[in-house]
């Protein structure tokens, strides 16, 4: 049975710019030699490894790295203990293994990982545009940092031409409560863009992880575009879901499973959250309004909406009838009442309690 391999992002932590692995790949670019580095020591490595020799407490440097990348074999490096174990070995994987890499070198990372669950790192004699980590059945290229952020920054500029079209959605999906003219497909499309803004979010984490330190800005202009778009995705599924999710439950766990090019298609995402079908005429429960204002406990929000249902009762409901709630009270009947004037009590993304 394969061992399970590690999580891509904290293999790629490893390779980011200032790392010492990193710091080796681009010793071994300069020199204008190749590398094969399995990234674990194992019995099983042991046994697809032939010739070269061991070491014993030899700590991982960068030079290190690279002077032994001057020879022809592989290297294995113990991540646990940082040490390099062997060197100049000659790695023997199953060549049954499945594998659409070209040249000797990197079949043979590619086979070394899908067989053994470590990571594995292949650089090219020809130039340090062939610099790849195997991680299981994925193949992630080495970039360098000025192709990494303009990737961030092509990236960004996407990220917020969809945070402005999730924004015209969810205006035009207030307009059309207001005046109770909603279709599923209406709100469908908030959680589609909304769900296309997270994915861009998480494949700029990808990029930010690459950079190591240097990612501290990418991080925060993706944070701020994306403020407030995991909430909206919850609050719109409890408004619109036939059947009214459990508090504290989230859709996020299931959109995260759809793949980038399904979420560009609505049908298929109103499929999987079950809001369907797509042209039914619907009316929201008033979650997203109450939960536009502020400083009222969840408790309170759950009775409120309880009482009235329906987001066009809610919009229709006196001081006097929301003072009548347990726990609402006159101060908060009249908070209410005025954010639902306001607005018409309609949450924006942005918005903080």
């Amino acid at each position: 049975m394969t061992p399970k391999p590690p999580p891509p992002l904290d293999v790629l932590r490893q390779f980011a710019p200032g790392t010492t692995l990193r710091d080796g790949a681009e010793l071994i670019f300069g020199q204008g030699t190749g590398v094969l580095m399995v990234l674990g020591s194992s019995g099983q490595i042991d046994d697809l490894c032939t010739g070269g020799f061991r070491f014993a407490d030899v700590p991982v440097t960068a030079q290190r790295i690279a002077e032994l990348a001057k020879m022809d074999g592989g290297i294995v490096v113990d991540g646990a203990t940082n040490t390099i174990t062997r060197a100049n070995v000659h790695f023997i994987p199953d060549p049954r293994i499945p594998t659409d890499e070209t040249g000797t070198r990197f079949r043979t990372a590619d086979r070394l990982a899908s067989q053994t669950g470590l990571p594995v790192l292949a650089i090219s004699e020809e130039g340090r545009d062939l610099a790849v980590v195997f991680v299981g059945d994925e193949r992630f290229v080495l970039k360098s940092p000025t192709v990494l952020f303009g990737e961030a920054n092509q990236r960004l500029q996407s990220l917020e031409r969809l945070r402005s079209r999730l924004d015209d959605a969810v205006e035009r999906l207030s307009l059309y409560e207001i005046d109770d003219i909603v279709t599923m497909r209406d709100a469908v499309k908030v959680i589609q863009r909304a769900a296309l803004v997270l994915r861009h979010v998480e494949e700029l984490e990808l990029i930010a992880i690459e950079l190591g330190d240097e990612a501290p800005l990418v991080r925060l202009q993706a944070t701020d575009v994306a403020e407030g778009v995991g909430e909206l995705v919850d609050l719109v599924n409890a408004d619109y879901q036939p059947r009214k999710p459990r508090r504290g439950t989230s859709v996020l766990p299931r959109l995260a499973e759809v793949s980038t090019e399904d979420l560009y298609h609505t049908a298929r995402v109103g499929e999987v959250l079950g809001l369907v079908p797509l042209d039914s005429e619907v009316s929201p429960r008033g979650v997203r309004a109450l939960a536009a204002v502020p400083r009222i406990p969840d408790r309170v929000r759950a009775r409120i909406q309880k009482r009235f249902g329906t987001y066009q009762r809610l919009r229709s409901t006196t001081v006097e009838e929301l003072d009548q709630i347990d726990g609402v009270g006159p101060k908060r009947a009249a908070r209410i009442r005025a954010y639902l004037d306001q607005g018409n009590g309609i949450l924006s993304p942005h918005l903080e309690d």
